[in-house]
């Protein structure tokens, strides 16, 4: 980690996972003492010594092994390293993203991108205790899917077994979660990666994980309630702060109307400095608006209920613009960092909204019929939320970037840290899939 000559002793800081720890090279230990003195950064050396206590004045109480200090009796490099191309023993938040991430490998090393995969492990690992206390079941879902509305464009898979057709990546798991739910999984959840075909910006890449929750026979307030209990369990065991619990309810409206936009911040000046969380949650969303050509779209999921009091408007597809869908943000420091509803679970409202959106009866077979055809087969009620697990750790962290919190995440440019995709694949690969070069 580092290395200090001091003439007749060499100090070197020793790292691995744990933390870091002094290691002294002294003129009674001569071979040891000579091979100290042509140490590189990121050598990886394994050291047989004498564990000693440090004098008091110099115990470092910020440190795992800042109480002792190694004085060392022999030494062996396993590995030599290559001179780095950036100080790995330094902060690189400074330093160009590309070569960072070319690099990612030499820069997870860093203090704080230790600091922050080892938090997003342990903020998972809460998480889930939490919902195994509350009865969930943990259930993958599949990769390969079928290209849906879901609001973004989809990465497409071509199949070689079906030429001309193609896979969608999952943008999330959003039927297939509602189909365990029909399938008898009242409570599930799982970490599920997503991806989305969509611009890139500092919190929002290609890939991301999402907690993914849903459960049946709940309204509302029930999944409201869950999840805010679970957030509030693992960020306190984890040390953070809340500002207010229970999180604040604010509607879209009145969002709108104080802070012009249904993302916003509570925290005070003196709440940043001391790192505090401060969530809310933002409800009753409007369930279509316009899109520029005039016809209507969803705002979040048209897999949402509407509001009680708006299902007939909905079935009878009139007052459009008034519905009132139950869906509901999470919203922490100023970042959405979930989304969810209360589902459509009759097969009747759920073309509905189709219809509403001016989907044919084809289109609507042909889009959503596997799911209005699951429905015809007695569905509970049911609802849930996803969490983006980079969002989350951005507010933990205070970190401004996603790439801060992801172990491999994508360039600007949207290129692969390390491996560099994409890439072009040889002919006969392509030829395989049915695919020509144009």
């Amino acid at each position: 980690h580092r290395r200090r000559n001091m003439g007749k002793m060499v100090f070197i800081d020793l790292r691995d996972q744990s933390g870091t720890c002094q290691v002294v090279f002294l003129t009674n230990h001569a071979e040891a003492l000579a091979a100290a003195g042509g140490l590189g950064h990121e050598d990886v050396v394994t050291i047989t010594g004498q564990v000693n206590a440090r004098p008091a004045k110099q115990v470092k109480a910020d440190q795992v092994c800042g109480s002792v200090e190694i004085e060392a009796l022999d030494l062996s490099i396993l590995t030599k390293a290559a001179v780095p191309p950036f100080e790995v023993n330094k902060d690189t938040l400074a330093v160009e993203e590309d070569l960072r991430l070319k690099y990612r490998y030499l820069d997870l090393r860093t203090d704080r991108m230790q600091r922050n995969l080892r938090l997003r492990s342990a903020y998972i690992q809460k998480c889930r205790e939490f919902l195994y206390q509350h009865d969930f079941t943990e259930i993958e879902t599949p990769l390969l899917t079928k290209s849906t509305p879901e609001g973004s464009r989809d990465f497409l898979v071509p199949s070689r077994k079906h030429p001309g057709s193609f896979y969608a990546l999952p943008q999330s798991p959003q039927q297939y979660k509602q189909l365990l739910v029909g399938g008898g999984f009242e409570r599930y959840f799982q970490l599920a990666r997503c991806v989305r075909d969509e611009d890139l910006r500092a919190d929002r890449g290609y890939e991301h994980t999402q907690l993914d929750i849903e459960l049946a026979f709940v309204e509302y307030n029930d999944v409201l309630n869950l999840v805010e209990g679970m957030v509030t369990q693992a960020a306190e065991a984890l040390g953070f702060t809340i500002k207010q619990k229970p999180f604040p309810r604010v509607t879209y409206e009145e969002a709108m109307q104080t802070y012009g936009a249904d993302k916003f911040d509570l925290r005070t000046d003196e709440d940043k400095a001391k790192g505090v969380l401060a969530f809310a949650w933002v409800v009753e969303f409007p369930f279509f608006e316009k899109t520029d050509d005039g016809k209507w779209t969803f705002t979040h999921n048209p897999f949402s209920m509407p509001k009680p009091e708006h299902l007939e408007w909905l079935l009878a597809g009139k007052n459009i613009d008034q519905i009132v869908t139950q869906q509901y943000d999470l919203v922490c420091n100023g970042h959405e960092t979930g989304g969810g509803s209360i589902r459509a679970h009759r097969p009747d409202i759920l073309k509905a909204t189709y219809q509403v959106m001016g989907y044919t009866d084809q289109e609507i077979t042909d889009s959503i019929g596997h799911m209005l055809e699951a429905f015809s087969y007695g569905f509970p009620p049911h609802g849930g939320i996803g969490m983006g697990i980079e969002r989350m750790l951005m507010n933990l962290t205070g970190e401004q970037y996603l790439r801060e919190v992801q172990a491999f995440p994508m360039t600007t440019h949207g290129r692969t840290a390390v491996m560099d995709a994409p890439g072009p694949v040889p002919t006969n690969q392509l030829t395989e899939l049915g695919i020509k070069k144009l």
